[in-house]
């Protein structure tokens, strides 16, 4: 019996609690160490455009400059409301109220009025179709557009291919190294993931007039736009 007891306590004493193991865990490299980055990249063409509408009015007291922007956003939102765009896309980012001085030399300066605006953020989930939207909001008073900033809605998917992409990058080029040296690439020891990210096309998108044709309409061209990861690998040679 005391035998028994004695081989479970040696049994607990050599297992280490959770603890311990996580902050004792290193790896040694036996033989040589490289270490690369390598980036993948692919293309999506951008399926959501963000713009910034707003209406801007002016008026002699604060409460008509408020009550003007109001009534004409009223017909921005209906508007939006019409073409189909879901309360979830559109989204309030500022209202702004300041006063407005005139000044000349030596007087102090006078108030002579106040502006007021109000600004939403549309996500256009049609881009085809957002430059329509656009000039219909023109229409019904909206008189400051901002963008569009194109954006990919779900990017997991190609960023997970940028991921495969940089791996297998990162791997020929270990292979490479290990050629040249006269090794052979062991073991892969860390990989570390330094961002997923989109980065913006060298020339922003613009909103452009069509060329011709006797009722011009804005069109927007999404174009495509780049997703990269990079990463920093750690390999063995022997």
């Amino acid at each position: 019996m005391t035998r028994i007891w004695a081989a479970l306590l040696l049994g607990v004493a050599t297992v280490p609690s959770a603890a311990s193991a996580q902050s004792t865990i290193t790896q040694t490299i036996a033989g040589t160490r490289l270490d690369v980055t390598a980036t993948g990249e692919v293309t999506r063409v951008p399926d959501v455009a963000v713009i910034s509408a707003g209406v801007v009015s002016r008026s002699a007291t604060a409460t008509a400059a408020l009550q003007d922007t109001a009534n004409r956003m009223a017909r921005v939102l209906a508007a939006l409301k019409r073409a189909g765009v879901a309360e979830r896309d559109v989204q309030t980012s500022s209202v702004n109220l300041n006063p407005e001085y005139r000044y000349e030399n030596n007087l102090p300066p006078q108030l002579v009025g106040y502006s007021a605006s109000n600004q939403v953020t549309i996500r256009f989930r049609d881009i085809r179709n957002s430059g329509k939207i656009l000039d219909a909001l023109v229409a019904e008073g909206a008189n400051q557009i901002n963008g569009p900033s194109l954006t990919i809605d779900k990017p997991e998917g190609a960023l997970d291919e940028a991921r495969a992409k940089a791996v297998a990058a990162g791997r020929a080029r270990a292979e490479l190294y290990a050629r040249s040296l006269g090794l052979r690439v062991a073991r892969v020891v860390s990989v570390s993931e330094s961002g997923g990210y989109a980065p913006p096309p060298p020339a922003p998108p613009m909103v452009m007039m069509a060329a011709r044709g006797e009722r011009d309409q804005t069109t927007i061209n999404p174009g495509e736009q780049k997703l990269q990861v990079s990463l920093s690998m750690t390999f063995e040679l022997q």
